[in-house]
């Protein structure tokens, strides 16, 4: 575990920063927002970081009390990290993130990796602001699937590939698509009404989507 740094400053940004301010912190806490994970799928999921960095801010996020490590029960018997009631506190954090560098996001550069879920949390906030208030909702794009938990308070906000139950709606879209909502350059809603977005299902959120698309 490496020592803490501090920038010792009597302010509570920078006591925040202390605590998340290192490089990787705040990308596993995303990574985290889907529920437990192992330490091997998040070192797949952040493309870019050493074993040796994820080990190190894994133990630090641990002693600063933002996830905490526990072994599933058999047949998993696997270690998994999780985030604590007070990591979880920094899902507002990441989303005014998100919103803020939507302007710096451009174009995707070829040396840019990519992850389908990376879309969670903008989708979250474009599916909000369509009307969809609770309800499970899956997503399809070329670069995979991922599905959505709408209105949750307690648990994973979102999680890999298809939905385990039927869910409540289905998107069908490119990632083209996808990055102009994201980017708050289309709304959700508008992109259902230029045919830019298909939409199945018959739960409350396909028909929220389907109305305000009209």
């Amino acid at each position: 575990m490496s020592p803490r740094r501090s920038y010792d400053q009597f302010c509570s940004a920078a006591r925040a920063l202390d605590a998340v301010g290192d490089r990787w912190t705040l990308l596993i806490v995303r990574e985290l927002l889907a529920g437990p994970r192992r330490y091997t799928d998040l070192h797949a999921d952040l493309p870019g970081v050493s074993t040796d960095m994820l080990a190190s801010r894994l133990k630090d996020m641990e002693r600063d009390g933002l996830t905490a490590r526990r072994r599933l029960p058999p047949p998993g018997a696997a270690h998994v990290y999780e985030l604590t009631p007070r990591g979880r506190e920094l899902l507002p954090v990441l989303r005014a993130l998100g919103e803020w560098g939507q302007d710096g996001l451009g174009e995707r550069r070829p040396t840019d990796a990519l992850r389908a879920h990376w879309f969670a949390l903008p989708l979250l906030r474009a599916l909000e602001e369509a009307g969809v208030e609770a309800g499970v909702v899956e997503v399809g794009l070329d670069e995979g699937d991922f599905h959505l938990y709408m209105g949750a308070e307690q648990g994973p906000l979102y999680g890999y590939g298809p939905a385990p139950e039927e869910p409540d709606a289905r998107l069908a879209l490119d990632s083209s698509t996808c990055t102009a909502v994201s980017r708050a350059e289309l709304g959700l809603a508008e992109a259902v009404r230029d045919g830019r977005v298909e939409v199945t299902g018959d739960g409350a959120a396909a028909k929220a989507l389907r109305e305000n698309g009209t």
